[in-house]
């Protein structure tokens, strides 16, 4: 016997199994944790060019 091969649609399409709660980020926050992480990235550049000089 084959496997199943049901290409419908999934009843966890939206979810994310593989992602623990807590590190899920709300559709309405994903905007914001980009702006974060590009500052962050920014300043850890700046701070590595000063510690150069």
């Amino acid at each position: 016997m084959g496997r199943d091969n049901k290409q419908g649609k999934s009843a966890n399409k939206g979810a994310l199994p593989q992602t623990p709660q807590n590190q899920k980020i709300a559709p309405n926050k994903v905007s914001e944790e980009f702006s974060q992480e590009f500052i962050n990235l920014i300043h850890n550049v700046t701070d590595t060019k000063k510690k150069k000089k």
